[in-house]
């Protein structure tokens, strides 16, 4: 069976997601990371019974890496993406990609030039049920689009909180480029019209809130909420769920479909599908994408026009109007 030999860069709380993925799936192998912090490093390599490299050049320079996932904080994605493709490495970069559209598109002509895959970190399109209602979408069987709910409500304590710029770049990313995956060229978003608040933290840069409106190229309508400031505990929770609707039919997916009476990061419980769509997501990067030469689900464009989203929704709310994307 074929090996694709993964490296990490960075070593924060997400690898352990991916090192868990790459451990499940019989065709990857962790060869190792490197983070700007030894300690975490040595701690990480310990945990994860792998190497540690004494540099990101050293890391670059293995020729036995095949492809090297980009797990830094946000401001350094650019810089160690870029490296790593320069190398001839194939890169996963974790969500957010980039800070900027520009970041995003000088991304996109490093992977064209350097002739490497570049999969933006989208892991939610691998959920199955979002399969299923993309199908029944463009097969007509629900009908005309109508409108599409995206809505996440989970509490962060201010301490968990504090380490994100708010609940626009940090969750409605996720909800952008899901909207995209969903939709397609048909359904893609043309305006957007958005408000944001705090409502629960004293001491946070960011919003804990945020609500948002947008008109879609068919004509539908889509709405995003995102919440840092309360659980939704109802009797039909919006903890995480995407629900379309269409004129002849609609489907939903729901995060609490999925719950372990375990603790988590945040609760006192631990939704399992966010887990699962990482072990899927390397899974398809590594057999479909590196193995096969298979576009990723979500592209570098796709990345392009949920920042474009992003940024539309920031633009909206500085000047109090609908913005065109």
């Amino acid at each position: 069976m074929i090996s694709t030999k993964i490296a990490f860069i960075g070593a924060g709380d997400i690898s352990l997601l991916h090192a868990e993925a790459i451990d499940k799936c019989a065709s990857a192998e962790l060869a190792g990371i490197w983070s700007i912090d030894p300690k975490l490093n040595a701690d990480k390599a310990t945990q994860f019974g792998c190497h540690v490299y004494e540099s990101a050049e050293a890391l670059l320079a293995d020729e036995t890496v095949d492809a090297v996932f980009v797990l830094s904080n946000l401001e350094s994605h650019t810089q160690y993406a870029t490296l790593a493709m320069e190398a001839g490495k194939h890169v996963l970069i974790e969500k957010p990609v980039a800070q900027t559209i520009s970041e995003l598109e000088q991304l996109k002509a490093c992977a064209e030039a350097n002739n490497v895959i570049l999969c933006p970190g989208h892991n939610f399109i691998h959920e199955p049920s979002l399969h299923r209602a993309k199908e029944l979408l463009d097969s007509g069987k629900i009908g005309k689009l109508v409108t599409i709910y995206i809505h996440y409500h989970i509490h962060h304590p201010e301490t968990v909180a504090s380490r994100y710029p708010g609940v626009i770049r940090q969750i409605l990313t996720h909800h952008s480029y899901i909207l995209l995956f969903l939709g397609g060229e048909l359904h893609a978003p043309e305006s957007v019209s958005a408000m944001k608040s705090i409502v629960h933290y004293n001491d946070f840069k960011g919003e804990d809130l945020a609500l948002v409106n947008m008109r879609l190229k068919s004509g539908a309508l889509a709405h995003f909420c995102a919440d840092f400031a309360a659980d939704d505990n109802s009797s039909e929770p919006w903890t995480f769920s995407v629900k379309v609707i269409g004129t002849d039919g609609a489907t939903n997916f729901s995060y609490r479909d999925w719950v372990e009476n375990k603790p988590g990061v945040v609760h006192s419980h631990t939704y399992s599908v966010y887990e699962w769509h990482i072990r899927e997501e390397v899974r398809h990067f590594v057999e479909a994408c590196v193995q096969k030469g298979s576009k990723p689900l979500s592209t570098i464009d796709d990345a392009i026009t949920a920042q474009k989203i992003i940024e539309g929704c920031e633009t909206s709310i500085t000047e109090k109007r609908e913005v065109s994307i």
